[in-house]
């Protein structure tokens, strides 16, 4: 039979079941578990469906159903594959019981599984669409590229996070779960991959987190004129996110993500209207960029200093920085095949808020564009409100940063070292909040350490944003179809049959030959460029940002590590 997703799925009773010698997974079992998952939650979502239908028709729009009723029907796949089945007549298949360890992450999995796509909408949204960013990364480089650029980076971040739903519906089941980003890193490129993505990973949001911390602190003293030390304002923040950082699931930040994204839209369009009618705000842009006060002035092209130029492409870079997270979205949703929609709506809306909002500031304040544009006007009462706005979207995406950074840490070190308790479970609630504690620290070390909002929001774009936004996913597909093109001669995959499926294994040529150059051969070497192109830029970006962060320091009146000065 043929799977949801176009994999070939052979059964056949007659074939004897074993485990693989190695001890290891075979790719073709993810691969066929995956289809089987997908047509499960194809059928529960018509079944679903008829149900919702023959409910409505005589209470018209009133809806009965409820979470537990999908639940129960999930629990199905899960039962069905904890007990072996015994083939009752020719041809019937016979899928290998669960082990109990297979169970436990199957139960553990599928009780995290409860997000629809509009939830993911709200979250991708919520997630990426912060564009107070976007005005200073266009004054870097000019009009031109800036636009150019914009466009150009939206459209390769929906390719790749298209490309990730498609390598997530085709590796995951409840069986063998994706839980994180790493997940799907060690499934094709092996356990060494999975490290690198997981230390990768745990910087950017730990790094993110404290990037708002600090973001929301320069807001705070804003708002107190500078009579509130500087450090002070931002612990303040940290302290409210380890009591945030409790929400352990990524369905109690769903409305939290709702009503942060009106509230994002509220802070565009309210300061769009402030700065057309308010001068830059000279002050706070000669305490941070160094800019002295004088005519307002846009350039077609941008002619400063290549490593400043180059930090501002990493500010455009970090605008589509949600990638990371994907794989933990899909993780926790009802129906994984409609995250399409989800992102495609999100990266629609957030395209069209920077660049509008990118390209209206920077025209009416030039080379005074603040890294945080709200802040760039003039007058006090305009600032508090943008900057009393920005506090509450601010702690919320600071928030889920948080939560996913400390499940990325929970499962791989704790659930996957130390073989701790599962996190929804008691114990694992204990656990968790003492690393919320622990990781809002952290956040809060970072935000005062590097007190610039555009030299960090630079230098984490190109550790890790680059990587997986723009190289990582692309490098992803072709290791991925490598293994698929290399399988099209092998022998229709059994489940539990072991490797004598394969015709040949990855120590002769002819594997490769197949993996290499056989099927869309010249998809695989587009790809392939594309991720070293990122590569090469995240270089280049870790100069720019390193440069930036000295030049800064160095100009006089600049906030220091750990004081009391405000850089605003």
């Amino acid at each position: 039979m043929t799977g949801a997703q176009g994999i070939e799925v052979v059964e056949d009773p007659r074939e004897e079941v074993y485990a693989t010698s190695s001890g290891q997974v075979l790719f073709e079992e993810y691969l066929f578990y995956a289809a089987l998952q997908r047509q499960e939650e194809e059928k529960e979502a018509i079944e679903e469906g008829r149900t919702r239908n023959r409910i409505l028709q005589p209470l018209g729009k009133k809806n009965l159903g409820n979470d537990a009723q999908v639940d129960e029907k999930r629990q199905s796949v899960v039962e069905k594959e904890e007990a072996p089945s015994s083939p009752t007549s020719e041809g019937e298949h016979q899928i290998p019981p669960m082990t109990p360890e297979q169970i436990e992450h199957a139960n553990a999995a599928r009780a995290l599984r409860l997000a629809s796509w509009a939830s993911i909408f709200y979250l991708i949204t919520t997630d990426i669409l912060g564009p107070f960013n976007a005005p200073f990364a266009i004054s870097q480089v000019g009009w031109a590229p800036g636009v150019i650029l914009y466009f150009f980076m939206g459209a390769i971040a929906l390719y790749t996070g298209l490309i990730l739903w498609r390598l997530f519906c085709r590796l995951d089941s409840l069986r063998y779960p994706l839980k994180t980003y790493s997940d799907i890193a060690e499934r094709i490129f092996g356990r060494v991959a999975r490290h690198i993505c997981t230390v990768l990973q745990t910087i950017q949001l730990v790094i993110n987190v404290g990037t708002i911390c600090l973001s929301n602190g320069q807001a705070l003293s804003q708002m107190s004129r500078g009579r509130l030390c500087f450090s002070v304002c931002i612990v303040i923040w940290a302290i409210l996110g380890m009591i945030i950082g409790q929400i352990r699931t990524l369905k109690g930040y769903g409305w939290l993500a709702n009503s942060a994204v009106w509230i994002n839209l509220s802070i565009i369009f309210i300061s769009m209207g402030f700065v057309a009618h308010s001068p830059p705000n000279f002050e706070s842009a000669k305490k941070s960029l160094g800019v002295d006060p004088g005519p307002v002035v846009t350039k077609a092209i941008g002619d400063l200093p290549l490593f400043l130029r180059v930090n501002g492409i990493m500010n455009m870079v970090f605008a589509y920085g949600g990638s990371m997270i994907f794989p933990e979205m899909m993780a926790e949703m009802r129906r994984p095949l409609d995250f399409w929609k989800g992102l495609a709506l999100a990266q629609m809306l957030i395209f069209s808020a920077y660049l509008l909002y990118g390209a209206f500031i920077y025209a009416f304040q030039g080379q005074f564009t603040l890294p945080l544009a709200y802040q760039g006007v003039s007058k006090f009462s305009w600032q508090t409100v943008g900057n009393a706005l920005s506090l509450v979207t601010g702690i919320i995406a600071a928030g889920l940063y948080g939560n996913i950074g400390i499940k990325v840490i929970y499962i791989n070190i704790v659930e996957g070292w130390f073989n701790g308790p599962r996190i929804m479970s008691r114990k694992g609630h204990f656990l968790w909040s003492g690393m919320v504690l622990l990781y809002w620290a952290i956040a809060f070390i970072i935000g005062s350490a590097i007190p610039q909002v555009q030299t960090i929001t630079g230098l984490i774009a190109a550790i890790a944003i680059m990587q997986f936004t723009y190289s990582l996913p692309l490098l992803l597909i072709f290791g991925y179809q490598v293994i698929t093109d290399a399988m099209s001669e092998d022998q229709a995959y059994y489940p539990g049959r072991g490797t004598s499926g394969r015709v040949d294994t990855w120590r002769q040529w002819s594997r490769w030959r197949r993996g290499l150059f056989g099927g869309k051969w010249y998809y695989k070497v587009i790809n392939l460029g594309m991720s070293l192109g990122g590569l090469a830029m995240a270089c280049l970006g870790m100069w720019g940002a390193g440069k930036s962060i000295k030049n800064t320091f160095e100009m006089a009146g600049a906030a220091t590590s750990f004081g009391c000065g405000a850089p605003v």
